[in-house]
């Protein structure tokens, strides 16, 4: 009796939490502005100081340390990428699509004038050919990093007792994740349309690593415009849902994070450039656990989620490690001529420094 009276409780106490939703920012594109790791040859800075990661840890004794400093990279918004599929990959789409950081004008009649959002730039085929692109991040990003300041050449420093009190990781508060996610009941996007008729997605992981997509609508509009997608299975009336008790640990606090947004630009419609510009994603969700401070920090004890983040995180770590060091060979590579010498050129030099000589010499005579 006194069993089933405790999973009564606890199935009562889930579904008091569903009924407090709340909204938060998943990524916010303004907080990406590069302000650390100073290039050596503009000396501007080329990385986000709160969300820089250094790869190298994962590199061997081989690579030297110009090659070792080129793994670190960040979410600032010239490391973004874009990723086309088969149907809209070709030499010139591969040249130009690309995203960069897009300054808003201060004169803008917008609550974020003067900052910088996210630019997108894609190429997309000019004949009738269904294509799409995603706008990723460099890396995956890490759920369980903990927060820890990183100073102004990207180097990470051990985490204050007050940041460890906080209780947040790396990329909460704007940077991609947000933790004690139970149902999501809404998703928003704040974009600039510019009339292009393709739709747009956005990439959402959770805890058990699986992506999902969620369409937010067509960009066939002008000006700024926040697109929301609602749940559709979203159930507000609580005796109607289906309870379900899952075991908290060590399963994780239930979290989602940003993979990145995929636009589709259908076969029938037009081609060619797609040029666009988002500020941030907001989700409302439902609480997972009404608090998420317990008694006994578990993960302390028993390490199973550090253990099993660790793994997946060192696989990211050597994957990426290796795509910059390639990355590195390839621009040493790279011919930087931009056109050919003169040969006629040559042989004036030439004539004009032997005429120069006879000169001299009869002159001498």
């Amino acid at each position: 009796m006194k069993r089933t009276f405790c999973l009564i409780a606890t199935a009562l106490l889930l579904a008091g939490s569903l009924a407090f939703a709340e909204e938060a920012t998943l990524i916010d594109f303004t907080q990406l502005q590069a302000d650390c790791c100073n290039d050596e040859q503009t000396g501007n800075p080329t990385q986000n100081k709160r969300t820089v990661m250094d790869f190298s840890v994962a590199a061997g004794a081989t690579f030297t340390d110009d090659q070792k400093e080129l793994m670190k990279t960040s979410l600032a918004l010239p490391e973004w990428e874009v990723q086309l599929n088969s149907s809209a990959r070709n030499v010139g789409s591969l040249a130009d699509s690309r995203v960069v950081a897009a300054p808003v004008k201060d004169s803008a009649n917008v609550p974020f004038a003067g900052k910088e959002v996210m630019g997108v730039r894609v190429i997309f085929p000019d004949w009738a050919s269904n294509a799409n692109a995603r706008i990723v991040p460099a890396f995956d990003i890490p759920a369980y990093e903990p927060l820890a300041d990183a100073d102004d050449n990207g180097v990470r420093q051990e985490p204050t007792d007050e940041q460890k009190a906080s209780g947040k990781t790396l990329f909460e508060d704007g940077y991609g994740v947000v933790k004690n996610v139970g149902t999501l009941k809404s998703i928003a996007v704040t974009t600039m349309g510019m009339n292009y008729p393709h739709s747009l997605y956005v990439m959402l992981k959770d805890n058990d690593n699986i992506e999902r997509r969620y369409f937010m609508g067509y960009l066939g509009f002008d000006g700024w415009k926040t697109l929301i997608w609602n749940n559709p299975q979203y159930i507000s009336e609580i005796r109607n849902r289906e309870i379900r008790v899952y075991p908290i640990y060590p399963r994780g606090l239930p979290f989602v994070k940003f993979t990145g947004f995929q636009v589709c630009r259908d076969g029938a419609h037009i081609g060619g450039n797609y040029i666009g510009y988002f500020k941030d994603v907001k989700v409302i969700y439902d609480k997972a656990l009404l608090t998420s401070d317990r008694d006994i920090a578990d993960e302390d004890l028993w390490g199973i989620i550090t253990k099993k983040e660790t793994e997946r995180q060192t696989a990211e770590m050597q994957r990426f490690g290796n795509k910059q060091v390639n990355r590195y060979l390839e621009k040493a590579k790279l011919a930087t001529e931009t056109e050919f010498s003169s040969s006629l050129n040559e042989g004036s030099s030439s004539n004009a420094q032997q005429n120069s000589g006879a000169a001299a010499s009869a002159s001498e005579r």
